[in-house]
């Protein structure tokens, strides 16, 4: 079998059908669209199917090699061909985060500081949006200004619908954003021509404020901030069960990748138990 445009387009209609999030859409196609180009006039077999694997593990971390087979696994069911699904590669769990890549509370208030310096007030109240409520970048487009009027927002993503309690000090800087912005109904987050950001839109966005708030890029970008009101939720809380309908988790493990604190935090606690002596 050759994997041709018509097969892919197939595939896109039947993803599309299965009401998949257009993140996960757009992520399932380049992954198959790579993979396609990879093999070439080569036919599609288990053994291509294995080495392509193996070219992957030499490229990316255990991750990403996951998340590309994930992809490719859900195609090869769709084809009809599920003994070319290939196995996950058995990574060992993280009981920590990387203090590298996750966002803190006084780095993201810099962030704040730097939009507002730049006097980006779109970004500025988009940040304190996602990270005051805890949304995914795609469910902007439901932070309309008739769910500021409500104070809460009604979602549907990945097949389940939930409601959004947004505060009352973001719901006050949202109405006058709108009505600064001539932004009657509809989405609050809106391009120049009108149309809802999209994480390209937001994510350079943000990039930019790097320099200003001096965070490094790879702690900076949209999803980073619904993982900081995650931490910042249980630290307060201790509620996982809850936090996991607040974020839309189908599973509560994971949710707790979202809650992992770093190192130096454990650290620290550990240092206060009051248990040395020494």
């Amino acid at each position: 079998m050759i994997i041709t445009d018509k097969i892919i387009q197939d595939y896109r209609e039947n993803l599309i059908n299965e009401e998949k999030a257009a993140a996960t859409v757009e992520r399932y196609l380049r992954d198959v669209k790579a993979f396609a180009a990879w093999l070439g006039d080569c036919p599609l077999q288990k053994e291509t199917a294995l080495a392509y694997k193996a070219h992957l593990c030499e490229t990316y971390a255990p991750s990403c090699v996951n998340t590309v087979l994930s992809s490719l696994n859900s195609f090869f069911s769709f084809l009809g061909h599920p003994e070319l699904r290939v196995r996950f590669l058995r990574v060992q769990k993280s009981l920590f985060s990387s203090d590298e890549k996750e966002l803190t509370r006084g780095e993201y208030e810099r962030l704040l500081a730097a939009a507002k310096e730049k006097h980006n007030t779109r970004l500025y109240l988009l940040m304190q949006t996602i990270c005051s409520t805890g949304i995914r970048v795609s469910e902007l487009k439901h932070i309309t200004v008739e769910a500021v009027g409500r104070t809460c927002a009604e979602i549907q993503s990945k097949g389940k619908r939930r409601t959004v309690y947004l505060p009352t000090r973001l719901c006050r800087a949202l109405r006058a954003y709108a009505r600064a912005q001539n932004i009657k109904s509809g989405p609050v987050f809106v391009t120049k021509n009108g149309n809802p950001l999209d994480r390209s839109n937001i994510w350079s966005d943000m990039k930019r404020l790097c320099r200003t708030a001096g965070i490094s890029e790879k702690k900076v970008f949209p999803h980073n901030l619904r993982h900081l009101f995650a931490r910042t939720y249980y630290t307060a809380q201790k509620d996982i069960v809850r936090l996991a309908d607040i974020l839309g988790h189908s599973s509560i493990n994971t949710t707790r990748i979202y809650t992992m604190e770093s190192g130096e935090i454990h650290r620290r606690q550990i240092q206060r138990l009051g248990l040395l002596k020494c």
